[in-house]
């Protein structure tokens, strides 16, 4: 039937559209390209993109062809309200005959003269990337064959955007994070120090992180953390959580108070957000090190001529937890001529085929004291990583006492 071989006819142009999009970096640029393509086959005078404004429960028109107006100054649309917003909400195609302010939240669709409006949220593997819809200057009924048609263009459209994103946002957190570890590690007498970041296998760059700095006193500070999560927000919030502690730390020698100070922050400002974090207080005049654990694995240590061993410390709640009150606790370790002591973060013991605690076991036999930190550091990521693939991005920092 004509009717039918029109139809696969249209269906196959989207997927070819579609589909050679995928190669398509500029998320907009691929957008609007794609819904000029909608527009003509779908024969319709406007048509527009939505996206979902990850947390903010908001769509944000993102291109749209056909209209006369800067996209700039269209509404967000809150999920729930309007056409658009309940098309996100429920999931599912809505065509509307009556386009004016009680039924839709940008004005611009109404001020265009639109007529009829047939909409399709934008699905990819279950989750809400946005709304496509197009629009009809004049009375139409758009049939069952269009909606089919609108379906399958948007989801499509949301696997490209979906991947673009995914892109973009790796990049982004990459930088980030690169940025925010230390470019060169400070230098004490008689300290030898060795640090290295590794991405995750399944997760890309995540919250992990490191940091070594030398406060006025003269202590060096050494912190080690993890935020849960990974990804651009995992990374924007180590950013945040790294530049909060250097302040705490300047305030006092605690390195308990420093962390419970991070806590409240985290607990006021990002209630969503959890981390767990070891700080630690190297003092050049004692040798000693105190370290306070929030929710962190304790450091492994190694005296000359002994085995490794993990430091008994006392461990905390993690960092934006709200579980307790109680007070943080500092521990103490003694750093002897020629010991190594190694901070890092669970992905360096974790693994999908084993428990923790025979990571822990590999960890202690691979630490031992060396010539220098650079040479412990490389042995401890040689002996864990060889023949493994992590889970997790990795964090690790190794101090040795010359």
């Amino acid at each position: 039937m004509p009717e039918v071989r029109d139809s696969e006819d249209r269906l196959r142009r989207i997927e070819s559209v579609t589909d050679t999009a995928l190669a398509h970096v500029e998320l907009e640029d691929l957008l609007r390209e794609l819904l000029e393509r909608i527009r003509d086959l779908l024969d319709v005078d406007t048509a527009m993109a939505l996206m979902n404004e990850s947390g903010a429960g908001v769509l944000v028109p993102t291109a749209a062809v056909g209209f006369n107006q800067d996209l700039r100054v269209a509404a967000r649309v809150p999920i729930g309200h309007g056409f658009a917003g309940s098309i996100a909400a429920k999931k599912r195609p809505v065509v509307l005959d009556q386009v004016d302010e009680t039924t839709v939240v940008n004005a611009q669709l109404w001020r265009q003269g639109l007529r009829s409006l047939l909409g399709v949220p934008m699905l990819a593997e279950g989750h809400m990337v946005g709304v496509l819809h197009v629009g009809s200057m004049t009375e139409r009924q758009f049939t069952d064959d269009d909606v089919h048609l609108l379906q399958v263009a948007a989801d499509r459209i949301a696997l490209a955007t979906q991947a673009t994103r995914s892109r973009t946002e790796r990049a982004a957190a990459t930088a980030l994070q690169r940025s925010l570890m230390p470019s060169e590690l400070p230098n004490l007498p008689n300290i030898d120090l060795a640090a290295s970041y590794i991405p995750g296998g399944d997760v890309g760059v995540g919250g992990d992180w490191y940091d070594l700095f030398i406060l006025p006193s003269g202590k060096l500070g050494i912190v080690i953390g993890d935020v849960v999560g990974s990804g651009l927000r995992a990374a924007v919030i180590m950013g945040r959580l790294r530049s909060a502690l250097r302040a705490y730390a300047l305030e006092t020698c605690d390195p308990a108070v420093v962390l419970a100070k991070l806590d409240r922050k985290v607990s006021h400002f990002e209630p969503n957000a959890m981390a767990t974090v070891s700080y630690a207080l190297f003092d050049p005049e004692t040798n000693t090190l105190d370290i306070s654990l929030a929710g962190h694995p304790p450091p492994v240590y190694a005296y000359p001529g002994q085995p490794a061993v993990l430091l008994d410390a006392d461990t905390d709640v993690p960092i934006g937890t709200h579980l307790s009150t109680a007070p943080r606790r500092t521990s103490q370790l003694a750093i002897t001529p020629g010991a190594v002591a190694c901070f890092y973060t669970d992905g360096l013991v974790e693994r999908k085929d084993t428990t923790v605690d025979k990571g822990l076991h590999r960890l202690c036999g691979a630490v031992h004291t060396a010539d220098s930190a650079d040479v412990a550091c490389t042995h401890i990521l040689d002996t864990l990583l060889t023949g493994t693939e992590p889970i997790d991005d990795i964090a690790v920092a190794v101090l040795h006492r010359t």
